[in-house]
C-alpha cells in the first residue's frame, strides 16, 4: 500500500515538474514574438524559468501589497519576511525543502506575534519587533554555523536567475494557493480591511480572519525566497499596492494595477539586470519603486493633482 501511493505521488510530481517545464517552454515562445532587443536574453533556459518565476512572484506579491498597505501592515511584511530565516536554516540542516521551513518558522512567529500582543501589555509594533529580531537574529546564527555565506546571500537577497523547476514549481503552487484563498475570501477580506468593528458585529471572526491573512503573507513571502530574498519582499509586499492607492479608490482596479505594476517591475526589472550585469532582486524593486515615484506625482491621488485641487479651493 505504501509502495503504491509513493509511486503515485512520484508520478504526480513527475507530471507536474512535465507541466511546468511546458508552462516556461510557451513562455519563451511568447517572448520570441517581441523584438530581438527584447528577447535575445530570454533565449536561455535560466532566464526563462526566471522569467516565469519573477511573473509569478510579481503577481501574488501585488494581490497581497493591497491588504499590505490598507491594513497598514508594512511593519508586519517585514517581521514575517525575517522571522522565515530560522526556518530556511533548520530546513538546510535537516535536507528539507526550504519552503517547508521558511513557512512553518513564519507560522508560528505570526502566531507567536499575536499572542504576545493578546496576553501582554506591550503593543503590536513591540510584539513584531520582538519576535522578527529574535528569529532573525536566531536564523543568522545557525546559518553562520551550517552553510557558507553564498548560502545566506541567495536566502536574503534572492537568486532568481538559478531557479530550478522544482523551486519555479513549488512557488507556482504556493502562489496558486494565496490567490485562491484571496478569490474564495474576498468579501470577508474587504470587509475586514476596510470596517473591522461592522465585521466583528455581523459575526465574523475576525481573529480567524487576521491570522488567516498573516499565513497568505507568510506564504507569499516564502514564495519569493528564490525571487527576491527575504530583505527586499518587503519592498515588493509594499511598493505594487501603495502605486495603485494613488491611483484609484477601488479596491478591484487596486488589485489590477498592483498585479501590473508587480510583474512589470519583475520582467522589466530581471531584463535590465541581465543587461547591465547587476543583481536582480535589487533591479526589480528598483524598478517598482521608480513606478512608484512616477505614481507618487502624476498620479489622480498625487503631488500634482493635489496640489491643483487645493490652489482650486484656495480660490
Amino acid at each position: 500500500m505504501a509502495a503504491t501511493i509513493m509511486t503515485f505521488g512520484s508520478g504526480v510530481y513527475a507530471g507536474a515538474l512535465s507541466a511546468t517545464e511546458w508552462m516556461v517552454r510557451a513562455l519563451a515562445v511568447v517572448v520570441s514574438l517581441f523584438p530581438p532587443v527584447i528577447s535575445e536574453p530570454f533565449q536561455y533556459a535560466f532566464m526563462q524559468r526566471a522569467l516565469l518565476t519573477a511573473l509569478v512572484v510579481g503577481a501574488v506579491c501585488g494581490i497581497l501589497s493591497c491588504y499590505v498597505v490598507l491594513k497598514r501592515w508594512a511593519l508586519l511584511g517585514d517581521a514575517i519576511s525575517h522571522a522565515v530565516l530560522p526556518g530556511v536554516a533548520v530546513a538546510y540542516l535537516l535536507n528539507l525543502p526550504f519552503f517547508v521551513g521558511a513557512f512553518a518558522s513564519g507560522a508560528a512567529s505570526a502566531v507567536a506575534m499575536g499572542a504576545v500582543q493578546r496576553h501582554t501589555r506591550i503593543k503590536e509594533d513591540a510584539a513584531m519587533g520582538l519576535v522578527f529580531t529574535g528569529a532573525f537574529a536566531l536564523g543568522v546564527v545557525v546559518i553562520s554555523r551550517i552553510a557558507t555565506s553564498t548560502h545566506l546571500m541567495h536566502v536574503l537577497f534572492g537568486n532568481v536567475l538559478g531557479v530550478r523547476l522544482p523551486m519555479l514549481l513549488m512557488t507556482m503552487v504556493s502562489g496558486l494557493l494565496a490567490l485562491l484563498c484571496v478569490f474564495v475570501f474576498y468579501k470577508q477580506l474587504l470587509l475586514y480591511c476596510f470596517d473591522q468593528v461592522h465585521a466583528s458585529a455581523i459575526g465574523m471572526n475576525t481573529g480567524v480572519i487576521h491570522y488567516g491573512l498573516m499565513l497568505l503573507l507568510t506564504l507569499t513571502i516564502v514564495a519569493s525566497l528564490e525571487t527576491v530574498g527575504i530583505i527586499l519582499v518587503v519592498a515588493m509586499l509594499i511598493t505594487p499596492g501603495a502605486t495603485a492607492y494613488l491611483i484609484t479608490n477601488r479596491l478591484p482596479r487596486m488589485m489590477a494595477i498592483a498585479v501590473g505594476v508587480g510583474t512589470f517591475s519583475a520582467a522589466f526589472g530581471l531584463y535590465l539586470s541581465f543587461r547591465l550585469n547587476v543583481a536582480s532582486g535589487g533591479t526589480i524593486v528598483l524598478v517598482a519603486l521608480s513606478l512608484f515615484a512616477v505614481a507618487m506625482v502624476f498620479a489622480p491621488y498625487g503631488i500634482v493633482r493635489r496640489g491643483r485641487a487645493l490652489r482650486a479651493a484656495r480660490s
